[in-house]
């Protein structure tokens, strides 16, 4: 589904500011100190580099009880269960949950139609916010970030690694980088999906204007690779509820065509068309064991930020 649309964008802060670069172009400080009181946690085993509070596919030494294997020649006899073996003869070991840090991949769209914005904040604002924060979490918590931004073709990537620097510097990026371009999103999340190699959690950000098909078979790529993936659809207020009480010309953001409507005799039937595009990828997302979440750009970041997380942490357990 193409929606077309007015361009309207406004950048946070006094035109008279010096711009701030990194986080703190994204995050101030009583942002930041919420927000550090959160943690992102895996639903589903991942693979990471350290000791940390996530569960791993490897077998090691912790606490959490996992399964039984036979003994062989090179196993540490003090891992032998011997209420097995009086119960049957025979000689097996414990085997426990090893425990890893969560490497979390962002797959920020940077396509000119995140440009779009009815009030004072873009699609794309909201996005950046969003992912800042996301990745000042991952970090706080001791875990990696990492990063591809896109919008026809990935145009950039970063490894995830535990840093503030390295957060810092992506987000420096991000910020060099506004949007432009058509949207190629399926295309940019198959070679997500043949890039990271290990088990991670990829979030991705997006306003998924696209094919919805190809949309739906890069997502079970992803799945089929075994990694834990969330999807936040961020939108502007005006593309859910086509408030308009006049006659406006829309304007395509990706490929310039503009079309003059009343949208006051068009909103019954827009409002049931994009209710079923929502609900489309509500359920394709529903089906592939992805958490979605529907992402307004006018709502208070880390109230939506806080309630998701909590929300996921009780899922998580």
């Amino acid at each position: 589904m193409k929606v077309a649309k007015a361009e309207k964008r406004k950048l946070p802060g006094k035109p008279s500011e010096p711009r701030k670069e990194g986080i703190a172009g994204f995050l101030n400080p009583a942002e930041m100190h919420k927000l550090g009181r959160l943690s992102l946690l895996s639903r589903y085993v991942v693979e990471g580099s350290m000791a940390g509070a996530h569960r791993s596919p490897m077998k090691g030494a912790s606490s959490e009880f996992a399964d039984h294997k036979a003994y062989g020649i090179g196993d540490d006899p003090k891992h032998i269960d011997w209420r097995v073996l009086a119960r049957t003869d025979k000689y097996y070991i414990k085997r426990y949950e090893d425990e890893t840090n969560l490497r979390v991949y962002l797959s920020l769209d940077r396509s000119n139609s995140m440009n779009y914005g009815s009030g004072d904040v873009t699609k794309y604002d909201f996005a950046c916010h969003l992912a800042a924060a996301l990745g000042y979490i991952t970090v706080k918590n001791r875990d990696s970030i990492g990063l591809f931004l896109h919008a026809d073709k990935v145009d950039m990537k970063m490894d995830a690694r535990n840093s503030f620097v390295h957060l810092n510097n992506m987000l420096k990026h991000v910020q060099e980088q506004p949007p432009s371009s058509e949207t190629g999103l399926a295309e940019t999340l198959h070679q997500i999906a043949g890039s990271v190699r290990r088990r991670a959690l990829i979030v991705i950000i997006s306003d998924f204007l696209g094919d919805e098909e190809a949309i739906a078979v890069a997502l079970a790529h992803l799945r089929k690779q075994r990694h834990d993936v969330i999807v936040f659809h961020v939108l502007d207020p005006m593309e859910i509820d086509l408030s308009m009480k006049h006659a406006c010309e829309f304007e395509d953001l990706e490929t310039g065509k503009r079309l003059t409507v009343n949208p006051r005799a068009m909103l019954s039937d827009y409002q049931k068309i994009f209710g079923a595009f929502l609900e489309r990828i509500q359920k394709t997302c529903a089906g592939l064991k992805i958490d979605y979440r529907v992402a307004r750009s006018d709502q208070n970041l880390e109230t939506f930020v806080r309630a998701y997380l909590e929300e996921r942490r009780r899922l998580s357990k």
